[in-house]
C-alpha cells in the first residue's frame, strides 16, 4: 500500500462533505507531476486530506476506492481521476507551519513545492505527520 497526500480547498469540497457524502471522485487535477502521482495511485491506498486555503493542514484519512480512470470533468481526455473515501478524521490538524518546522519534512514536495496537489508521502513522514495529530 502507498501513502499520498490529496490537496483541496475546503471551500470548494471538505473533509465533512467526504464524511457526509462517503465518498467521491478526486477530479481536475491537471498539473503534469501531480498527474504522474495520481496515475501511480492504485486502489487499497491510503491518502491524507491537506486542506489548503486559510486552514493549510492535514486533516483527515482517505482510502482510494478505484484505480486511476479517465477524468470525467478533463475534456481532453488525458487526465485521470481516482475514487476515495474518508477513515478518519485526525485527532487534530497538523499544520503546514508546524511541519515546515519539523527539519524532517525539509526535502518533502509539500514543503519545498507547495502548489503541487498529489504527492507522495514517504512512511516515516506518514507516522510523523499521525504521531504529530495526537499531541
Amino acid at each position: 500500500m502507498a501513502l499520498w497526500l490529496f490537496k483541496e480547498e475546503p471551500e470548494t469540497y471538505g473533509f465533512a462533505d467526504l464524511e457526509r457524502d462517503g465518498s467521491t471522485t478526486w477530479t481536475g487535477v491537471t498539473n503534469a507531476l501531480a498527474q504522474k502521482h495520481l496515475r501511480a495511485v492504485k486502489m487499497g491506498d491510503h491518502a491524507f486530506f491537506y486542506a489548503t486555503g486559510k486552514l493549510k493542514a492535514v486533516i483527515g484519512v482517505m482510502e482510494v476506492s478505484t484505480d486511476p480512470t479517465s477524468d470525467p470533468t478533463d475534456g481532453t481526455g488525458k487526465c485521470v481521476a481516482v475514487t476515495v473515501k474518508p477513515l478518519r478524521k485526525l485527532a487534530s490538524p497538523v499544520t503546514l507551519s508546524a511541519i515546515k518546522a519539523d527539519q524532517a519534512f525539509a526535502a518533502w514536495e509539500l514543503v519545498k513545492q507547495a502548489r503541487l496537489s498529489v504527492m507522495p508521502v514517504p512512511d516515516d513522514l506518514w507516522a510523523r505527520i499521525e504521531a504529530m495529530s495526537t499531541e
